[in-house]
């Protein structure tokens, strides 16, 4: 498959004016050849001025290719040349092409034309390679330059004319239009300037004699030619020409031949034998003598050859190089004494010598690769490149063929390492891949190039036990924590995929989660008991455990664990005959006729221990007649030794020990009693004396005294409670009892008496107004048909702080409160005046709701009462004072009723102002002790001063 772009670019120059600018102008062409594959998709040619600045723009790459910025950035571009200089820079950001080096069209490519250079932009997943061609574009950055700059011409006045005289050439390293273009010389009567170009192309002037010489007129002419080239602004190269007039010299020298050729090998040392060149001049003497020398001196000659001016011997003196130059074009001038001269040509071939091996340059190349890559995965991409020509040119490359990879070429010079096989990182974890490249020269010469590539692991192999199955022993009653066993697996993957963890099954052991009894570390693999195993609960464990790796996804692998438990003599024997109690006595009977051998009875006794552990032995430890009974050592009978006889006692107490065969071995003693008697009676007149053994429980006592002693602690301290709260609620209601204050019967405001009963039909309150520091509490007490009703009244005003307001404002206010008379403590009768006759006419109105009382006060009074006997004292403190004239007017007395002040505290009590309703008036009150009313002195809440609080 091929396609084709075409691109339009264009470049810089600065002969802009001349009609040739415009070919370089137009000179914009680019072919893209891309094979089948991926890896060569472009090639792209541009054309750039060459002594362009550094960062100077070359082309939009990423435009031309079709692709955008950010497609070079992912793929990597870069550039990849095989010269050592690089003059261009790819910015992969912008996606441009930018001069990095100052490039010099003569030092690049000397005369060749066009000049260009090519290099490679790679690009990665996928892998995209494009040839990009830059031609450089000649600048008139030169100007023409003779070889001398001044010659002396030494001419015959017998010159005729038409005589032609050679006055060489001027080099100028440009092309093309900026070359060298015409030859101007001064003006003068004598000389004409011809021009004529050589067969390659180089321009040289003459100087044709047009009018003969005169040396007596004009011994001496001095001339100025001037070389000038066709660039914009023009550059010209002058030379000074001294023409001295010499006698007749009219024959030039003639060279045999006109081209000269010969051919020499690149490698040839310095001083080798190129050719010789001969000329002939048909003068004589002086004039006949002919000097050879070089007539350009373009590309260095005269660094490279040398020629003998006398014998036209030309030599090799310098270093030749094929790549550089495959051949040289040497013009020779020969010269008389008299200022004729000739020219001739020799050409020199140079022959290629198998001088340079192959270069290999990598463009691409991934240091790592997954062992599960396919085959045909793409490792590098290089190029290899011989500078010898034909054959020496031609290079083959080649890899191992004993590992898995392969060259590929779609291109020449261009190869492919892909993978030619399976890869196996647990086999060959890296490779040193070695690339030949060989040359088809004699002797062929080679490069190599080693690459090493790292094979990257990939989860593939699981981990891997030695056994399926494991077994373990562990004795029972083990510490928790004991190491039981270490399971370890191995893993062929490297790292993370190799790195190994534990994991233990869940199963149930015995209805229990088999994580109750084992524990795996997860790290290491150690198994760990977490408790006590017990061999006659449990006599193995079976666990299964998964090795599980760290890769994704994690591969694992199961192994059982066996876990044998081993019995310990942890257990003593229990003995199950003859059963021992402590209530009652068993004894076995003996009867006295019995004979040796005798079976009295036999201990039967079992051991949950397992193997030697259970093995049990019966031994007689104690016996009131060691000579008469004796303990079968395994099978616990117990047997007589002797003929029982009538001197034997009849009570007889044995102690058989029960051991088993344990290391270290346990034991169970058990007692049995043994009567030797012949009837029952006779038994058990015997062992009705034995004593028991009495257990006191020493503990028990001591607990039965604990809990009497805490018990009789909490009754003390809860009578003691009891008795403190009684003492200090009677001391509290004997407070009131003790204090001096008058108990006399009131009657609150808006009473009325309805008939001879004494009932309270109507509605009465009176309110009371308690505070400490704050004075913001209020309290009413309501009382209504004989009931005591608390009541918080939130809108109560604290009236006792704005009678101390007014008191210090106004001392002659009427609401002031004065000293009562003395005369308030006698009755209304006995008071001086009309208030001793009775009741006044006025009272009905005026004192309505003032006049108190029609039965006595219960016994004891309670608080309530208490404060309404204050309440009756001012009330009959403000009647007398209505009545005993100006010294008792209202304005001298104290409003009682208004302000009652309890004694030890800040309570005012008052009466409600908006329940002040005129009601009928009762016959005032019949005899009334004489009490002794308090004297009139302000309280300690009196004599604060009025905050700021108050006054608002």
């Amino acid at each position: 498959m091929f396609a084709i772009r075409t691109r339009r670019r264009t470049h810089c120059c600065k002969s802009r004016k001349q009609p040739l600018d415009r070919v370089f102008l137009l000179r914009v062409l680019f072919i893209m050849a891309a094979c089948s594959i991926s890896n060569i998709n472009a090639q792209i040619r541009y054309s750039v001025p060459e002594e362009m600045k550094k960062g100077s723009l070359i082309g939009n790459i990423a435009h031309d290719l079709g692709l955008d910025a950010q497609r070079l950035r992912s793929g990597r571009a870069r550039i990849v040349s095989g010269d050592s200089t690089e003059y261009v820079e790819l910015k992969s950001d912008k996606g441009i092409l930018v001069v990095k080096e100052r490039i010099d069209r003569e030092q690049l490519c000397a005369e060749t034309t066009p000049c260009s250079f090519t290099f490679e932009i790679i690009l990665d997943n996928p892998m995209e390679l494009h040839h990009v061609t830059v031609e450089i574009l000649d600048v008139n950055d030169h100007s023409p330059r003779f070889a001398k700059d001044a010659i002396n011409l030494e001419i015959s006045e017998s010159a005729t004319p038409g005589a032609r005289f050679l006055l060489g050439s001027a080099d100028d390293p440009d092309v093309g239009v900026n070359a060298l273009q015409n030859y101007i010389m001064s003006t003068n009567d004598n000389f004409i300037l011809k021009q004529h170009a050589r067969p390659d192309g180089v321009k040289y002037a003459e100087m044709v004699l047009q009018k003969p010489l005169d040396r007596e007129q004009h011994p001496r002419l001095s001339l100025i030619l001037t070389a000038v080239d066709g660039g914009n602004p023009q550059r010209s190269g002058n030379m000074k020409i001294e023409v001295n007039v010499l006698d007749a010299n009219d024959n030039a020298p003639v060279f045999n031949q006109t081209v000269y050729k010969a051919t020499i090998a690149e490698n040839a040392p310095k001083g080798t034998y190129i050719t010789t060149v001969n000329a002939s001049d048909a003068d004589s003497g002086m004039y006949s003598l002919i000097s050879y020398s070089f007539a350009n001196l373009k590309g260095n000659i005269n660094e490279v050859f040398e020629i003998d001016e006398k014998t036209g011997a030309i030599t090799l003196i310098g270093v030749l190089d094929f790549e550089k130059s495959k051949k040289y074009e040497i013009v020779i001038e020969a010269k008389d004494q008299g200022g004729l001269g000739n020219s001739a040509k020799v050409i020199v071939d140079l022959i290629d010598v198998n001088d340079n091996a192959p270069l290999i340059s990598v463009m691409s190349f991934s240091s790592s690769v997954s062992e599960d890559a396919h085959a045909g995965t793409t490792i590098a991409i290089f190029s290899v490149k011989d500078l010898d020509a034909g054959e020496n040119g031609h290079v083959d490359c080649s890899v191992d063929r004993s590992i898995p990879f392969k060259l590929q070429s779609s291109l020449r010079n261009y190869y492919t390492l892909v993978t030619d096989g399976a890869l196996d990182r647990e086999r060959v974890a890296e490779y040193n891949i070695t690339i030949t490249a060989t040359d088809s020269g004699s002797p062929a010469l080679s490069s190599q190039k080693t690459f090493n590539l790292k094979v990257s692991d990939v989860n593939d192999n699981p981990p891997r036990f030695q056994k399926s199955v494991y077994t373990t022993y562990v004795t029972e009653n083990n510490q928790p924590g004991l190491s039981i066993f270490t399971l370890s697996a191995q893993d062929d993957d490297w790292n993370q995929n190799a790195r190994i963890s534990y994991i233990l099954d869940e199963t149930t052991v015995g209805g229990s989660p088999v994580s109750s009894f084992i524990s795996v570390n997860a790290d290491s693999g150690v198994v760990h008991a977490l408790r006590g195993f017990d061999y006659e609960q449990m006599k193995s464990v079976r666990v299964c455990v998964k090795a599980q790796d760290g890769g994704s996804p994690p591969l694992s692998t199961n192994v059982t664990l066996d876990i044998i438990i081993q019995d310990q003599n942890d257990n003593a024997p229990q003995v199950l005959y003859p059963v021992q109690t402590g209530a009652s006595v068993v004894a076995e009977i003996v009867p006295r006729a019995a004979d040796v051998g005798y079976l009295v009875t036999k201990v039967v006794a079992v051991d949950v221990d397992s193997g030697q552990n259970a093995w049990l032995s019966y031994k007689l430890q104690k016996a009131t007649d060691r000579a008469l009974f004796e303990v079968g050592l395994q099978n616990g009978e117990i047997r007589t030794v002797r003929q029982v006889t009538d001197k034997d006692a009849v009570k007889q107490k044995l102690t058989v020990v029960v051991e088993d065969n344990g290391q270290p071995s346990r034991s169970a003693v058990v007692s049995i009693n043994v009567a030797v008697a012949d009837s029952f009676p006779e038994v058990l007149s015997e062992f009705t004396d034995f004593t028991h053994e009495k257990q006191y429980d020493e503990n028990l006592t001591f607990y039965l005294v604990l809990a009497l002693a805490a018990v009789s602690f909490l009754f003390i301290t809860c009578v003691v409670v009891i008795i403190s709260v009684k003492i200090y609620r009677w001391r509290q209601s004997r407070f009131l009892y003790q204090s001096n204050m008058p108990v006399i019967p009131y009657y609150p405001p808006h009473y009325a008496d309805t008939g001879v009963t004494g009932t309270l039909p109507h509605g009465y309150n009176y309110e009371v107004c308690m505070t400490t520091d704050s004075r913001k509490s209020d309290c009413k007490f309501s009382t209504l048909g004989g009931q005591n009703v608390l009541v918080v009244d939130p809108s109560f005003t604290m009236q006792r702080a704005m009678k101390e307001k007014n008191f210090l404002e106004d001392p002659e206010s009427p609401e002031m409160q004065k000293p009562p008379n003395a005369d308030w403590r006698f009755p209304p009768n006995q008071r001086p005046g009309p208030s001793g006759a009775g009741a006044r006419p006025d009272e009905a109105g005026a004192s309505a709701g003032v006049i108190a009382g029609t039965g006595p006060w219960p016994n004891p009074p309670t608080e309530a009462e208490q404060l309404q006997a204050l309440m009756v004292a001012a009330n009959e403190a403000s009647e007398a004072s209505a009545t005993l004239g100006p010294r008792y007017n209202p304005q001298y007395g104290p409003d009682y009723r208004q302000n009652v002040y309890i004694p030890g505290s800040t309570a005012t009590l008052t009466a409600n102002p908006q329940q002040q309703v005129p009601q009928q008036a009762l016959p005032p009150p019949q005899a009334l002790p004489p009490v002794e009313a308090p004297k009139a002195a302000q309280t300690p809440a009196s004599k604060k001063k009025p905050t700021k609080k108050d006054k608002k």
